[in-house]
């Protein structure tokens, strides 16, 4: 008895493994996205501009209130409906990397808020312009205050990858059901 349940778990191995590689892979592409995407968002965020930093708060927000589920099944249910075919490996990363750019982008908005103002008067008083007073002033000293949240964040968007497997498995059962997409005959 335990000797058959040691071989049926010994030939699951390469299917677990296969679902190790996609999360890694998943998680690594969404992480270096977000990460890039987030940076971007935050430093226009606290750029000054009210327009764009009220379209952003406003997008971050409803990503960020907005169950990750949802989103998922949004991007690979109704996107198709518009005409935007997604399989969902591709689905996941551009779900995940959505929700890890809103939560980086907060975070790294707080940390360049909280660097002293008489720090970024200095810079100015020294002539650096916009853009060099962000990368030499601002961003170093935002850094250490930013480092701790942003791996906690990387740790919940792995841990978050795991909820992209309910549309493969919905993928996969939609697909016995109604037969193949177009295109997948």
């Amino acid at each position: 008895m335990i000797w058959q349940q040691l071989q049926s778990l010994a030939g699951s191995y390469p299917l677990a493994l296969r679902g190790l590689g996609m999360t890694v892979m998943l998680s690594l592409i969404s992480l270096v996205l977000g990460t890039a995407l987030g940076f971007g968002l935050g430093i226009l965020r606290t750029g000054g501009n009210r327009l764009i930093s009220s379209v952003i708060g406003a997008w971050v927000d409803l990503i960020r209130g907005t169950p990750f589920l949802v989103q998922i099944f949004l991007i690979f249910f109704i996107l198709p409906e518009f005409g935007i075919e997604l399989d969902a490996f591709t689905a996941g990363i551009i779900a995940l990397t959505n929700l890890a750019a809103c939560f980086i982008c907060e975070i790294v908005a707080a940390g360049i808020r909280s660097v002293p103002t008489g720090q970024v008067e200095a810079a100015l008083a020294s002539g650096l312009s916009r853009w060099q007073r962000m990368r030499q002033v601002v961003l170093p000293q935002a850094m250490r205050i930013v480092l701790p949240p942003l791996v906690g964040q990387y740790v919940l968007l792995i841990k978050d990858s795991s909820v992209v497997s309910a549309i493969g498995w919905r993928a996969i059962e939609s697909g016995l059901k109604r037969g193949p997409r177009k295109g997948q005959e």
